[in-house]
C-alpha cells in the first residue's frame, strides 16, 4: 500500500510543479503592472535566495568555502538566473506570455548548439544533430517571418530575441556548470541555494541602472512575486530534487514539455491573450526536436542512456 501511496504523492507534486513553472511566465505579466522588468528579477531572485537560505539552516547543511567554487558559481548565476531573468521580464513588456512560454522550450536546443563549442570532446551523434535542426525549424515557424513581411505587428521581433537569448543562456550555464561544478559534490538544494545568492547580489549591484523606477505595489502584483519567488524559485526546487530520486531524471525532466502547455492555457485564459496558429506548431516542433536528440524515438534504446536534465532555473 505504501507504495501507490507514494507514487499518487509524487504525481500530485509533478503536476504542481508543472503549474508553477509553467505559470511563472504569467505571474512575471502581473507583476510587471506595478514594477519594472529589473524590479521583477532582482524581487523574484531574492525571494528565492532567501527561502532557499532558510531550507539550508533548517537542513543544517554547510555553505562551500571553496573561492573556486563560488567563482564559478558566480558565472553561473549570471547565466542562469540574472541575465535571463531579466531578459524575460523584458520581453514580456512587449510580449504575451504564451508566446515566452513556447520560446522557453527551446533551451535544450540551445544546449545542442552550444556543446561542440563548450564541450568540444562530445561531438554531436547523428540524431542530435537530426533534432537541432528539427529544433532551428521550430524556432522558425515560432518567429514566423512572414508575418513581419506582411507588416503584422501583433508579436515583437526584439521580444522573442530576447526570450532566444535567455534560452542560450541557460544553455550555456548548464554546460558551465556541467563542466567545471559536476565532481564537486554539491547537493541540488546547496547548488540552488549558492546559484540564487550570487544571482541576486549581481541584480542588486544592476539595480542603480535598471531597477531604481517608481514602485506601484498592488495585492495582485506582491501575490505574483511571492509566489514567483518563494514558490518558484525556492520551494519547487525542493519538489524537483524529490521527483528526480522517485521517478530519475529521465522521466522527471518531462515537466520541460508542460510548463508551454501549462504557460498558454493561463495566458489565454487569465489574460484573454490570443493564439497564432503558427506558435503552437512551432513549440511542438520545437519539443520534437529535443525528444529527437534525446533518443525517445529510437526503439532500439532501452536504459542505457538517459536524456539530460534541464536545470530548473530554465524551466521558470
Amino acid at each position: 500500500m505504501a507504495q501507490p501511496s507514494k507514487n499518487r504523492t509524487t504525481m500530485l507534486t509533478f503536476s504542481a510543479l508543472a503549474l508553477i513553472w509553467g505559470s511563472s511566465f504569467l505571474l512575471m505579466k502581473l507583476g510587471l503592472v506595478g514594477l519594472s522588468p529589473g524590479q521583477v528579477a532582482l524581487g523574484r531572485l531574492a525571494l528565492g535566495a532567501c527561502t532557499l537560505a532558510a531550507i539550508m539552516r533548517l537542513t543544517r547543511r554547510q555553505w562551500p568555502r571553496e573561492r573556486r567554487v563560488w567563482a564559478h558559481m558566480i558565472v553561473i548565476g549570471a547565466t542562469l538566473c540574472t541575465i535571463p531573468f531579466m531578459l524575460f521580464a523584458w520581453a514580456e513588456t512587449v510580449l504575451p506570455t504564451t508566446v515566452a512560454s513556447i520560446a522557453n522550450a527551446t533551451t535544450p536546443i540551445m544546449t545542442l548548439l552550444l556543446t561542440p563549442l563548450l564541450i568540444p570532446a562530445e561531438k554531436l551523434s547523428r540524431r542530435q544533430s537530426i533534432g537541432l535542426v528539427t529544433g532551428i525549424i521550430g524556432v522558425a515557424v515560432l518567429v514566423a517571418p512572414w508575418r513581419y513581411l506582411a507588416a503584422d505587428g501583433s508579436v515583437s521581433l526584439p521580444g522573442l530575441a530576447a526570450c532566444l537569448a535567455a534560452t542560450l543562456c541557460y544553455g550555456f550555464g548548464g554546460l558551465y556548470m556541467r563542466k567545471f561544478l559536476s565532481r564537486t559534490g554539491l547537493d541540488a538544494v546547496t547548488a540552488a541555494a549558492m546559484q540564487l545568492t550570487t544571482a541576486s547580489l549581481l541584480a542588486l549591484a544592476a539595480a542603480p541602472l535598471i531597477s531604481l523606477k517608481p514602485v506601484r505595489l498592488t495585492p495582485s502584483v506582491i501575490a505574483a512575486m511571492l509566489a514567483l519567488g518563494i514558490l518558484g524559485s525556492g520551494v519547487a526546487y525542493i519538489w524537483y530534487t524529490g521527483i528526480i530520486r522517485a521517478w530519475g531524471p529521465a522521466r522527471a525532466s518531462t515537466v520541460t514539455y508542460l510548463t508551454p502547455v501549462v504557460g498558454v492555457t493561463l495566458g489565454v485564459a487569465v489574460l484573454g491573450e490570443s493564439v497564432h496558429w503558427n506558435e503552437p506548431v512551432g513549440g511542438v516542433v520545437i519539443v520534437l526536436g529535443v525528444l529527437a536528440s534525446q533518443g525517445l524515438f529510437d526503439r532500439r534504446k532501452r536504459h542505457g542512456d538517459t536524456p539530460p536534465v534541464a536545470s530548473p532555473a530554465a524551466l521558470r
